[in-house]
Order: structure tokens, then C-alpha cells, then sequence
């Protein structure tokens, strides 16, 4: 029997005995430098398991300095398709001296019709086989064990206490302005509990005036737990007693309120806790504060198998909930509704999860007037460095004048770079294209917007140009796997990420689609017939894919105290599995590039 390491996917979809069938049934084979394995059209015989050595996939039907479109190594699978398929579609060379494990067809077959599970793995796309990695790196209790640990006054909310002669109108009237669900009223005999629904009951079932005090109404006895409990002690107590919320009490005083969905939003992520201290922020100090704790809820949100596309929607909105609040503390409410600051690149798009520089300007009404305008932003622009965002090395800034300008002179500037079409004129348009609202008024955005689509959409020759730059960076899958020390690992923001957000960009622009999101405009791509459903999905896939494998390589960097480069992965230090994501995504981004150059006539630029 061959000693053979059967514990990453797909063997691990295997059940004990049909493990053990695996051992008895392969075989072990030596390949010299340079041998073919499998030649294009031969027919499988043999799924092949990389003990060591590397093997090279080849399209024969290529030039020989394009030939090479994948590399495989120790603990990577090859061969499936030719036995599913009847024939290999590439040709598999021996890159330098190998050993394989060889499980013979027959032996395939049989495992891949007892266990469903095995055989989809192989006809499964990419969609599927990501969620079988976030499925497999949620395993271990890693949220449980921190959901045990949490005391309850890490999760609770200030109490908000009005006097028992308090109305209704004006009970209302506080928790609408304070964001709450509830509120304790001060009695004789301590304070008694209220809830939007039991005020909704008073007005519309008891049909008492909103004038009315608020005795009588809600429930006297209070549900309390310490403030040093266990979170999930205070789960037990809102089951045990039905209901969706505890007052958190010390000293015989109420000291805060824990929400059901405070506790089951900790489960999860520990995100509610960081939006409510950005909520509750009522200085700057204390929005700085709670800024800080981004970096931990990201990392806690990928120790729990979040999917990516939500922990990057929930990390888009806490980011733009942290510059709305800034905007507020330092600009005069009276500009607000004639003004729009808006957030641009991948904090536009919502795809920044870890702090990125600042991409910002300004949009305001013709007629408005701000003297001190200026230096307002000035201020503005050196507090987000405070709050943790870094200066825009290229000074894409509302501190910069050429990012702040009424609606006439952003339309004048888009007019001005379409017609242009050079270089810095093009990146400019791709940053006002993926430009998002976080604070003032949005409806002056999308006044610019309109000028923009106006402007671009039904140019031809100006969506070549724009387009082009996706041929700019090579997809590298000819390097795949062949390099071998950290600093020079695959650029996986120039090989992966950029041609997918860019390309969809393009699409998007052409289309006149207005989200900013590369995958909501890859949805609504799909839903306008532009791209088949299935592509669309495995382009999201991919894009999360690649931008998971930058993170970890980002938190890298920061704990290794830049060492690290942080847009490079080097392939050895993955598992099979992600190596095989690795290279079924790139395969999925040269795929798209060739469909882009096709409708936007790249090959004669």
C-alpha cells in the first residue's frame, strides 16, 4: 500500500473506507525532465497527484513563448478532465525530474458514482469550489470560542432614560434622534421598559393622544443581567424569559441595554459593536477610537469564513459611516444640502476592507457660497489622516482645488477628458465613474454622472481607449507556481484583480450602469444579457478570490512590519486547493481579457 496524503480536497469529500480504497488502489510513477505525461487528444487512464516535482501544462496550439498557460506542483491534481472528457485537452510535461500518484481510471469512476460529492468537485465551477474553501475555513469553533469569551458590556448600548412625564409625541420624537429601539422610564419604583411597539400600541389599539404621559404603557418589570456576564448568559436569559432585550444593571442603576440582534450580530462578526461605537461617536477622539478597531473586526471576520463580498459591503459602510460622521463634526450643517463629498477608487467600488489611501472630492451647488471652503477641507483632509486613511500620493483629495468644483465645472472637466483621451485624462474618468456619496447631498453626483454617461457611453472609439489598458499588466499564469521566495511572488492586484474591475468598469460604462460595485455591476451585466450568468458569477468569484489572497497577504505585511510585500502571493505557501482556485481564476481573467479585446477591438491597438 502507497502512503499518500489524502487530506485536502477532494479526498477529504471522501468517507473513510473510500479513502482507504485510494490507498490500495494507487500507484506511484517516475517522470524524467521533460517527459510527457498526457498529450493533447490522448484519452486519461490516470488522475495524477503530484508527490514531487513540477509539471507544466501546454497548449500546443499557441507560439512556444505563449505556450505555457499553467504550472502544477507538489499536492496539485491533473488528469480528471481527460477521463471525464474521453481526451485531454492540453498537453502535461514534466518540468523537472517528478513522482505522481496514479489513481487508475476504473478506480475514478467508481468513487466519483459512490460519492456524488467526489465527482462533482470535478465539474464543479468556480463558484462552487470557493464556497467549498470558505465552507472548510469556517470549520474549528473559532466563533464560538470568541462568542463564549464576550463579557456583556462589550456589546451593550447606552441607556437612554426619560422622566415618566415624558409623551408619547416626545418619547417618539428621542428615539427617532437616537437610532434606539426602546428607552427606560423613570419611575417610584425604578424605571420601567418601552419599545417602539409598545408606543405603536398606545396610539393605534388604546387610541391615547400623543400628548398623553407615558405611565401605564410598556412592561415595569425589567429582564437585567451584570455587566460582567458572559454574552451568551445573556442569550440564555432573553430565551429563557421571550424576550429581545435586557437592561444591563450594577449597583441596583441601569448601566446600559444589550438587543437581541446586538448579541446574534456579535456571533457572527463582532461588526456591531465597532458600528455602534462609530454610531455612539460624539467627538472626534472617540470616532478615532473606534476607527482603530477596523483592522480587528476584519481579521475577525476572515477567522470566521465571512463570505468576502459581505465583510467588504459591511467594511464599505463603516468606512463611509466614519468619513459622514467626520464631515459632520467640522462642516457647518448649512452646507451640507449643497454639497456632496464623495469617496472614489476602491472605496467607491466598496472593495477597500483594510484602510487604503484617500480618494475624495467635493461636488457643490452653482450658487453656492463658502468662503472659507478651503481651508474647511484642508482640515478635513488631515483628520482622516488621524482617523487612520493616508494621504493620496497622487493628491486625489479635497484638500487638492482640482477635486473640489460646483456641477458646471465637473461637467466642464468630464467634457474636457473625454475629448482628451490621454492617459491621465482616462484614469480621471475611471475615478469619477466609480465615485460614491458618502456625505452632503447625492443627488448632486449623479447631476455629474449624467454628464458622464452623456459623454461616453455611445463613444466608440473613446471605450477602445478606455478599455485598452487592460492588456496593460500580463495574466501570470506562465509564472505560475515557478517562483520561489516571498518577494517574488505573483502580483495579484495587477494579474487579477485589476482586469476584472477594470474591464467590468468599461461594460459598465458603456451600458450606463450606475452602481459601483464590480459585483453588482457584474449582476446587472448579467441581467442586461451582456455577460452569461455563469461567467458573470465565476468573474465574482474570482475577483473575491483574488482579493481574499491580497488580504491575507495585506495583514501579513502589517504583522510582519512590511516585510511582506503586500500584493504578492507566492503560490508554494498555498493549499492545493486555493493553488487550484489560484489557477482556474486566472484562466477565467485570460478568458475575459480576450472577450474584451474582441468587442473593443484591442488586438489592432
Amino acid at each position: 500500500m502507497v502512503e499518500v496524503d489524502l487530506s485536502q480536497p477532494p479526498f477529504t469529500l471522501l468517507d473513510e473506507a473510500g479513502r482507504e480504497r485510494v490507498r490500495q488502489g494507487v500507484d506511484l510513477a517516475y517522470f524524467d525532465r521533460d517527459e510527457i505525461i498526457l498529450e493533447t487528444g490522448q484519452a486519461g487512464e490516470n488522475l495524477f497527484l503530484i508527490h514531487k516535482g513540477e509539471v507544466a501544462e501546454v497548449d500546443p496550439t499557441l507560439p512556444a513563448a505563449r505556450s505555457r498557460i499553467g504550472h502544477y506542483t507538489r499536492g496539485d491534481l491533473f488528469g480528471a478532465i481527460s477521463i471525464l472528457n474521453g481526451k485531454c485537452r492540453y498537453r502535461f510535461r514534466a518540468e523537472q525530474e517528478s513522482l505522481c500518484y496514479l489513481l487508475p481510471k476504473a478506480l475514478f469512476l467508481e468513487l466519483c458514482d459512490d460519492c456524488p460529492p467526489f465527482a462533482e468537485f470535478f465539474r464543479q465551477t468556480l463558484a462552487h469550489k470557493a464556497r467549498l474553501l470558505t465552507e472548510q475555513r469556517a470549520e474549528g469553533g473559532v466563533t464560538m470560542a470568541g462568542f463564549m469569551l464576550a463579557r456583556v458590556d462589550e456589546c451593550m448600548r447606552e441607556p437612554l432614560i426619560v422622566p415618566a412625564a415624558t409623551t408619547i409625541a416626545e418619547a417618539v420624537t428621542t428615539i427617532n434622534e437616537r437610532h434606539a429601539d426602546s428607552l427606560l422610564v423613570a419611575g417610584d419604583d425604578g424605571p420601567g421598559m418601552i419599545t417602539k411597539t409598545d408606543l405603536l400600541n398606545a396610539l393605534v389599539v388604546e387610541e391615547r393622544d400623543r400628548d398623553s404621559a407615558l405611565d401605564g404603557i410598556g412592561s415595569a418589570e425589567l429582564i437585567t443581567v451584570g455587566p460582567g456576564q458572559y454574552l451568551f448568559e445573556a442569550l440564555v436569559v432573553m430565551t429563557r424569559h421571550k424576550v429581545e432585550r435586557v437592561v444591563v444593571v450594577e449597583k441596583e442603576a441601569p448601566m446600559g441595554v444589550v438587543e437581541l440582534t446586538d448579541v446574534l450580530s456579535y456571533f457572527s462578526s463582532r461588526s456591531y459593536v465597532v458600528s455602534l461605537q462609530v454610531e455612539q461617536a460624539e467627538s472626534l477622539e472617540a470616532l478615532a477610537a473606534a476607527s482603530r478597531r477596523t483592522p480587528e473586526l476584519v481579521k475577525a471576520l476572515m477567522a470566521q469564513g465571512v463570505k468576502l463580498r459581505f465583510a467588504m459591503g459591511l467594511l464599505a459602510a463603516l468606512n463611509g459611516r466614519i468619513m459622514s460622521k467626520a464631515w459632520g463634526f467640522l462642516v457647518d450643517e448649512g452646507y451640507h444640502r449643497d454639497s456632496c463629498l464623495m469617496v472614489m477608487g476602491s472605496e467607491g467600488r466598496g472593495e477597500q476592507i483594510l484602510k487604503t489611501d484617500q480618494d475624495n472630492g467635493l461636488i457643490l451647488t452653482d450658487d453656492l457660497e463658502w468662503p472659507n471652503c478651503a481651508e474647511q477641507m484642508q482640515r478635513f483632509t488631515e483628520t482622516l489622516i488621524e482617523l487612520g486613511y493616508p494621504p493620496c500620493p497622487g493628491n486625489i483629495m479635497v484638500s487638492n482645488p482640482e477635486w473640489v468644483g460646483t456641477v458646471t465645472q465637473w461637467r466642464e472637466r468630464i467634457a474636457r477628458w473625454a475629448e482628451r483621451r490621454d492617459g491621465d485624462s482616462l484614469m480621471k474618468l475611471a475615478i469619477m465613474l466609480d465615485s460614491h456619496a458618502v456625505a452632503g447631498n447625492p443627488a448632486l453626483l449623479d447631476r455629474v454622472r449624467d454628464e458622464l454617461f452623456a459623454r461616453c457611453s455611445g463613444n466608440e472609439l473613446l471605450l477602445s481607449y478606455f478599455a485598452r489598458t487592460i492588456l496593460r499588466f500580463s495574466t501570470p499564469l506562465t509564472l505560475f507556481g515557478s517562483l520561489k521566495r516571498p518577494q517574488h511572488g505573483i502580483d495579484i492586484k495587477k494579474g487579477g484583480i485589476f482586469p476584472i474591475v477594470h474591464g467590468v468598469r468599461v461594460m459598465a460604462l458603456e451600458r450606463r450602469i450606475r452602481p459601483t460595485s464590480t459585483l453588482e455591476r457584474l449582476d446587472a451585466l448579467a441581467a442586461d444579457g451582456r455577460l452569461e450568468p455563469r461567467f458573470a458569477e465565476d468573474l465574482g468569484e474570482a475577483l473575491s478570490l483574488f482579493t481574499e489572497l491580497r488580504l491575507k497577504q495585506q495583514l501579513a505585511h502589517l504583522d510582519s512590519g512590511g516585510e511582506r510585500k503586500p500584493d504578492r502571493v507566492v503560490v508554494q505557501e498555498l493549499s492545493s486547493l486555493e493553488r487550484d482556485l489560484l489557477r482556474e481564476a486566472l484562466h477565467i481573467v485570460k478568458d475575459f481579457k480576450q472577450r474584451l479585446s474582441h468587442r473593443f477591438h484591442l488586438e489592432y491597438s
